[in-house]
């Protein structure tokens, strides 16, 4: 943990992830890290399949900033066919995460025929509406065919969208296209107006332009977020 630190602060991050190998994987190291980053003012942030205990929540809290769980679907069956596990504890570990004042992202990746039905999307998308938050960014991640699932095709462009405009239909303010380098959905744009906020290219941050109070400066809308 002392290395990590040490060559966070000598690159000049601001923060540390914790991710490709899930962090509660390897639990008690990700805390020792955690808790000396935060002593030396870095930020941490969990990327998370989700499924864990409320004890282990509760004992990262103190020094976890923030976390992007994997939505994998909104269907109890794909998480018993592709994941062997159950969606409800996902489900309930989003909504403690929130309620304990994490900065919670959440990302689906969107795999063709199996979680890119319209009304599953919905249903998602309401969850995340109306038990986390309008201001809880959505990633929603283009599919390759890749190890066990290279029977499946890449998604279609097209689909992403149809997923991007079910969010903006629902009432979500930040969704974004990933997997998909140099589209427009890669960026922040103020839900009230539009204003593009912030500009990026990958994961590029190519231009912010947001006002000290952090709202937008083109009609005032406070732009929430972890700023620093």
């Amino acid at each position: 943990p002392k290395d990590i630190v040490k060559i966070a602060k000598a690159q000049r991050a601001k923060s540390i992830s914790y991710t490709y190998t899930e962090p509660t994987i390897f639990f008690e190291f990700a805390y020792d890290c955690a808790k000396l980053a935060e002593k030396e003012g870095l930020k941490n942030v969990f990327v998370s399949n989700g499924y864990m205990t409320k004890e282990a929540i509760d004992y990262i809290k103190p020094y976890l900033h923030g976390i992007n769980v994997d939505l994998k679907a909104f269907r109890k069956e794909f998480y018993k066919k592709f994941c062997k596990a159950k969606l409800q504890p996902v489900l309930d570990n989003l909504k403690y995460l929130k309620s304990q004042g994490i900065w919670v992202e959440v990302t689906t990746l969107i795999i063709p025929e199996e979680n890119d039905d319209s009304a599953e999307l919905k249903e998602l998308a309401n969850f995340i509406k109306n038990e986390l938050g309008p201001d809880v960014p959505w990633h929603i991640s283009r599919f390759f065919p890749h190890y066990q699932l290279l029977d499946k095709p890449f998604t279609p462009e097209e689909t992403l969208l149809k997923a991007y405009y079910i969010g903006k239909e629902a009432g979500l303010y930040y969704i974004y296209i990933g997997n998909v380098p140099g589209n427009q959905y890669e960026n922040t744009y103020c839900p009230k107006c539009n204003y593009l906020i912030i500009e990026r290219y990958g994961f590029r941050v190519l231009k912010i332009d947001l006002k000290p109070d952090l709202t937008c400066p083109n009609c005032g809308f406070f732009i929430n977020g972890v700023w620093s």
